[in-house]
């Protein structure tokens, strides 16, 4: 007859497995991507994954929707879908996206924020706050916004431009009072696979409105910070992913997307 302790020794690999596999919150400091911010920028915007699979890889997050259909914001298990003029409604299970950054939020640290009046200055204040610029971090900030500029892109149709093209189509709004900021810090060496340095969302607190941030100010709050360490990333099974020359160096096309002309500026 097997003794107790060595069936216990005999269980302890398949057990630990079998945790691992079973228990996402084991995997909480791991962010989880979807495609890749140069596969955007060369306009991939249809993907395979959908919202109800992206629910299983976090419960925070951004990103947008097939034919870059508006901004998604992943909040409290939420995926929101903000459209161009800045309205958002609960994004459909079925609906299926480009590009995503999710993660399971736990809220390691704490920082505290004075006042602050653009959104160079917030990234200023939180990466100064930052234990280390070589992991990412999501981060959530609730509080209440005198002035948020965000904007979205309206949905388009094949064949795609470029998103540097395309941003010049986004619509952008200016919002006001409690709201939520969600975004990530990641580390410059993801050049081509993210956005190195911060990118940022915004609900408003009834969660009817939002986008991507292009600034905003923000009376004295506190961030929540959450160390990510590991990084997971999904490539979009499709001929059109295979075939783009995803070679070059699309630093400026990044930053004509971050900060571009746009209407109703």
């Amino acid at each position: 007859m097997i003794s107790f302790s060595r069936r216990l020794r005999l269980l302890l690999p398949a057990l630990g497995l079998a945790l691992f596999l079973a228990a996402p919150s084991l995997a909480g400091d791991a962010v989880f991507q979807y495609s890749t911010i140069d596969a955007l920028l060369a306009g991939l915007y249809e993907g395979d994954m959908t919202m109800a699979e992206l629910a299983r890889k976090g419960d925070f997050g951004l990103g947008t929707l097939n034919g870059i259909d508006g901004e998604l914001v992943v909040l409290d298990g939420v995926g929101y879908h903000v459209s161009a003029g800045g309205a958002a409604v609960v994004a459909p299970g079925a609906a299926a996206i480009p590009f995503a950054t999710v993660s399971f939020f736990g809220g390691d640290r704490t920082l505290d924020l004075g006042t602050i009046d653009s959104l160079a200055a917030l990234n200023e204040a939180v990466v100064a706050g930052l234990p280390s610029k070589n992991v990412f971090w999501a981060i959530r900030i609730d509080g209440v916004f005198p002035s948020v500029k965000a904007r979205a892109i309206p949905k388009q149709s094949p064949p795609y431009d470029p998103l540097a093209e395309v941003a010049k189509q986004q619509v952008v709004v200016t919002l006001s009072g409690e709201g939520t900021l969600v975004g990530y810090y990641s580390p410059p060496f993801v050049k081509g696979v993210n956005v190195p340095g911060f990118h940022w969302h915004f609900l408003t607190a009834d969660r009817a409105r939002g986008g991507h941030v292009l600034d905003c100010s923000l009376n004295p709050t506190t961030a929540l910070l959450d160390e990510l360490r590991t990084l997971t990333v999904r490539l979009p099974a499709s001929a059109e992913f295979d075939g783009l020359d995803l070679s070059g160096d699309k630093t400026g096309e990044l930053h004509a997307v971050e900060k571009g002309p746009a209407k109703g500026e």
